[in-house]
């Protein structure tokens, strides 16, 4: 964690059956309204990454996971945010879009699909290419 950063984010890249799971950020978000984004958030204070995608795992998506190990599949960095995102392909629980205030759709997509969205990010569609078949 980067202390430096204004935002440090952690989000998780859920993966099944060769799709990614990907939640549409609300019209009404202050940053990247409207775009298809990772689920996942802020870390709180005293958190990790991988404490804060437990987290915001369960209250977004209304699952628990493992915390993951290893390295992130992507990390960036920036004068505003730290961002790590991870991949995830088990879970306890039925995926919901618990977070209505800050997603208002939540869907599976392929590759073709997910490469055709308006993304929260340009690094995106290369980290589809490289985790998806």
């Amino acid at each position: 964690m980067d202390e430096s950063c204004v935002h440090q984010v952690s989000c998780g890249m859920l993966i099944c059956a060769g799709r990614v799971l990907l939640v549409h950020r609300s019209s009404s978000k202050a940053r990247y309204p409207n775009v298809w984004d990772f689920p996942g958030g802020h870390l709180e204070r005293g958190e990790n990454s991988r404490q804060a995608l437990v987290r915001e795992l369960r209250e977004e998506l209304g699952v628990e996971i493992t915390p993951p190990t290893g390295h992130s599949l992507l990390t960036r960095r920036d004068a505003e945010i730290f961002q790590e995102i991870w991949k995830v392909e088990a879970w306890e629980g039925a995926i919901i879009n618990a977070a209505p205030d800050e997603h208002d759709a939540i869907g599976w997509f392929r590759l073709d699909e997910a490469m055709s969205l308006d993304l929260a990010d340009d690094g995106y569609p290369a980290l589809f290419n490289q985790v998806l078949p």
